[in-house]
């Protein structure tokens, strides 16, 4: 059971693109996110809180561990999120206890330290982008082990990965595995709901009004426009030892006041 709303006055994020908040705004005019999102929800209960995002694109789990625990941990936050391994579960060798274990060790010393912390299941990609539909049992194995760790801990669990919502496309970028601005909104909404905020509800897993959506080779050449628009460039970068990450630092190191 999460503590009062009103005792959560320093907030720390942890994690990779998602959690600094690719997809939701640029470079050029700034990054909002989920995490971002989600402070603003605290702050509206409890004025006054302070937020930072250790969060850097592209990062492995373990990296995310090995980079931010440290920094997460000086900051003595009351309230951190810990989202992070997808970009292991795109690689060959992808073993989901590995994974899940990196996350437990947040986990435990994060609890450990006296905050109370949330993490979020992942949705099907394959349901958002087919050609990943091989993908779809490392994503179930994965939100199977996240779901135990977060159990042995005392995590709150957002199980965006069992809403149906969650894979529909107007929620994801072109580029299929960041959230879009009303991606993260609902993400925030899903972590404020199962943090039991004031004012929070189910009203994240509703569907959206019906969409026509492409079929036949309207939707065969979005795969492939997709492929080599997005896949293709990843995969090379892969190849090259490269991340979208590299040289990029935390966009909010420090606990800031929202304003």
């Amino acid at each position: 059971m999460p503590r009062s709303s009103e005792m959560y006055r320093r907030y720390v994020a942890l994690g990779d693109s998602q959690s600094e908040g690719l997809g939701d705004g640029d470079d050029v005019v700034g990054l909002r996110g989920f995490a971002d999102r989600l402070a603003e929800r605290l702050d509206a209960v409890a004025p006054g809180v302070r937020y930072a995002n250790l969060a850097v694109r592209g990062r492995l789990a373990g990296q995310v561990r090995a980079e931010q625990l440290g920094p997460a941990l000086a900051l003595r936050p009351d309230l951190a999120t810990v989202v992070a391994g997808v970009n292991d579960l795109l690689r060959p060798r992808f073993d989901a206890a590995e994974v899940a274990g990196q996350l437990e060790e947040m986990f435990a010393a994060l609890r450990s330290a006296g905050a109370d912390v949330a993490t979020v299941t992942f949705p099907d990609i394959g349901r958002i982008a087919p050609l990943a539909r091989p993908l779809a049992p490392r994503v179930h194995d994965l939100n199977d082990h996240i779901r135990a760790a977060a159990g042995r801990h005392g995590v709150v669990v957002a199980e965006t990965a069992r809403q149906p919502v969650t894979t529909d496309p107007r929620l994801w970028t072109d580029d299929r595995l960041h959230a879009a601005p009303l991606g993260h909104d609902r993400i925030a909404a899903a972590l404020a709901h199962a943090l039991e905020l004031p004012g929070s509800d189910d009203a994240w897993t509703r569907p959206l009004p019906p969409a026509a959506t492409p079929t036949g080779l309207r939707a065969a050449a979005a795969e492939l426009s997709w492929a080599a628009g997005f896949l293709g460039p990843w995969i090379v970068r892969r190849l090259r030892g490269r991340s979208s990450g590299d040289g990029r630092t935390a966009k909010r190191p420090e606990l800031l006041p929202l304003a």
